[in-house]
């Protein structure tokens, strides 16, 4: 018989050894081998850094952001004292199946929707509302308290009942958040045509190229009145074109800086910020969200696409927004994994001669 066919029928008896009789013999074969520590005499080998898995592989994904202006012992100390429980920002985080796409649909916080009726953390359940702001829903499920988790559920539910798109995850960030996450990475470069300056939001920034650490970042998102790049107008639709000029920027810097492409360094700063967030069950797990952060590692920041939820003044209100009827095919391309504007077409290209 070959020599092949000899080996093979030898590594089916060892094998076979483990749950027949044969299990003294391989005992005794095992023991008669001699094991050298060589790796005693080596230098360590340096640990091997696994590839952070992603959990929502193959995929879409819909992300509810919400920013919280709650002011509790480190935020108070950035913005002062406020017992009030709000949604500062909320923002759609959609992430394409093929993780070749991220969309950021922004909701103007004072659009009237309807709100559903929402639990509470003492178990109560509050009323439905036709016409209320959207923002409103973060304040109606804490119910009074500051419970994070009920407030993010019926901002959820609130979402998901007027743009009929399924949420899959939520992330509650607060304000020290940003901070955190901005000088971990070293500061975001940014552009301004204009100089800004908002005494109530503590911001003071000049004209052109610049770094904003985390402190003057957390101003310029939270500015809404002042001068500068529309701070006169006081609108918050206008300070979310600003967000979305920041989130662009900081998106091209977590591409410069390389951060989602090396776990030893994705993972620290995840863990860093982790304290100023509270998440969904979903993305509990800090190896979940780098996953998905290495999986998008090689997206280019123009890939980015920042919309926001299109609006008209609410009638007898000019304080006030309604959602426009196009604002359907902004959420059927979502619910479709579709990109938000549709590519240029190809010219045709005329046959040679």
């Amino acid at each position: 018989m070959g020599l092949a066919r000899a080996a093979a029928l030898a590594l089916v008896a060892v094998l076979a050894a483990g749950t027949s009789g044969l299990g003294a013999v391989y005992a005794r074969l095992q023991g008669a081998v001699e094991v050298a520590d060589v790796a005693a005499y080596l230098p360590p080998a340096a640990p091997e850094e696994p590839e952070p898995r992603d959990g929502y592989a193959g995929r879409p994904l819909n992300v509810l952001l919400m920013g919280t202006d709650l002011r509790d012992e480190a935020n108070a100390a950035l913005a002062g004292e406020d017992d009030a429980v709000n949604a500062d920002t909320t923002i759609l985080v959609h992430v394409s199946a093929d993780r070749t796409r991220v969309d950021l649909v922004s909701v103007p916080r004072d659009s009237l929707v309807r709100l559903p009726a929402c639990t509470r953390p003492d178990g109560s359940t509050s009323a439905p509302r036709e016409s209320a702001m959207f923002n409103s829903a973060f304040g109606v499920g804490a119910g009074g308290t500051e419970d994070l988790a009920a407030a993010a559920a019926c901002t959820r539910l609130t979402f998901e009942e007027n743009a009929g798109v399924p949420v899959d995850e939520s992330v509650v960030l607060k304000m020290d958040g940003v901070l955190g996450v901005v000088d971990a990475l070293g500061g975001v470069p940014v552009d301004l045509p204009e100089a800004m300056d908002s005494p109530l939001a503590g911001l003071a920034v000049p004209a052109g190229p610049q770094v904003l650490d985390g402190t003057t970042a957390l101003a310029f998102l939270r500015a809404r009145t002042g001068t500068g790049m529309g701070l006169e107008i006081g609108s918050d639709l206008v300070r979310i074109e600003r967000q979305q000029l920041f989130l662009r920027a900081f998106a091209a810097r977590l591409t410069d800086t390389g951060v989602l492409a090396d776990p030893t360094t994705l993972l620290p700063t995840l863990t860093a910020v982790l304290s100023s967030l509270s998440v969904s069950e979903g993305l509990g797990d800090v190896r979940t969200l780098a996953g998905l952060g290495f999986a998008l590692r090689d997206l280019p920041p123009e890939s980015l696409a920042p919309a926001t939820v299109p609006v008209d003044p609410a009638p007898g209100d000019p304080n006030r927004v309604v959602w426009r009827a196009e604002v359907e095919d902004l959420w059927q391309r979502i619910r479709e994994d579709r990109p938000l504007v549709d590519p240029p077409p190809v010219p045709d290209v005329a046959p040679g001669p």
